[in-house]
């Protein structure tokens, strides 16, 4: 009896004699996407996305920027964009990867230096900390953590906590792109200057194509922050486009197989 182990491309077929490891690649979808420097020709069957962040505790009226004092409006811009992108990738077989800050229960991995970015006086609601609607502060399967309602999710997309301002440390979000065979990241959610510019700055670290998609990741910091971000995604980490471009690119892509 002949069967497949792993995760297609990173899968062996294997029998009670015999292990093919060789891994075949998944039939490749290449399509032409404009970007703010440059023309790309990428792989969709090589491509994933990263939405980051958006959760109730950063863009939800009731959630823990707003109860702190944060105009959570600017992160909210978000949601429409990817409303319009995120069913189009889905189509186009793109895996949707959550990136959610998602603490443990007992905040054993999260140090003391962290906490005070959150808490400085050690007297406001910081990490695990009860919001006036009962939920922890970005505490896992709470819905503090929770993504947004408007954003739909699907049984078959991926789902990765983070504990950090970066995805790629403490959790296992590089081996799970590396088993799924992407190396094309688009990049998406809040915020820009922080946790989206810290993982997208890692995952080039590691050799990943990056592609920020600008209207759909939004920040709730100064202007000049998120000039700042696509200026240096551009310059050094990347390249920048929109959820239009890519719908359009995917589109074409469709109308030139038929």
């Amino acid at each position: 009896m002949t069967r497949s182990l792993g995760v297609p491309p990173n899968a062996w077929t294997v029998d009670a004699q015999t292990a093919d490891i060789t891994r075949p690649p998944l039939p490749p979808r290449p399509i032409v996407l404009p970007t703010d420097t440059k023309t790309l020709r990428l792989d969709l069957a090589k491509a994933a996305v990263l939405v980051i962040d958006m959760q109730n505790d950063f863009c939800h009226p009731d959630g823990w920027l707003a109860h702190i004092g944060v105009d959570v409006t600017p992160a909210r811009e978000a949601i429409a964009p990817l409303k319009f992108l995120l069913p189009e990738l889905r189509q186009a077989q793109v895996p949707i990867v959550w990136l959610n800050w998602g603490n443990r229960p007992d905040l054993l991995n999260i140090s003391a230096g962290l906490r005070h970015v959150y808490n400085s006086t050690g007297e406001g609601v910081g990490l695990g900390d009860r919001l006036p609607n009962g939920a922890p502060v970005l505490m896992k399967e709470s819905w503090a953590a929770a993504v947004v309602d408007e954003l739909i999710q699907e049984p078959h997309d991926v789902y990765v906590d983070k504990y950090r301002m970066s995805g790629f440390w403490d959790t296992p979000l590089d081996s799970i792109l590396r088993n799924l065979g992407r190396t094309t990241l688009f990049f998406a959610g809040v915020n820009a200057d922080q946790c989206v510019m810290a993982t997208l700055q890692d995952a080039n670290f590691l050799g990943y194509d990056c592609i920020l998609v600008g209207d759909c990741t939004a920040t709730t910091s100064p202007d000049y922050c998120l000039k700042a971000t696509l200026y240096n995604v551009n310059q050094c980490f990347g390249f920048v486009t929109d959820s239009h471009a890519i719908v359009g690119a995917i589109d074409a892509k469709a109308i030139g197989d038929r």
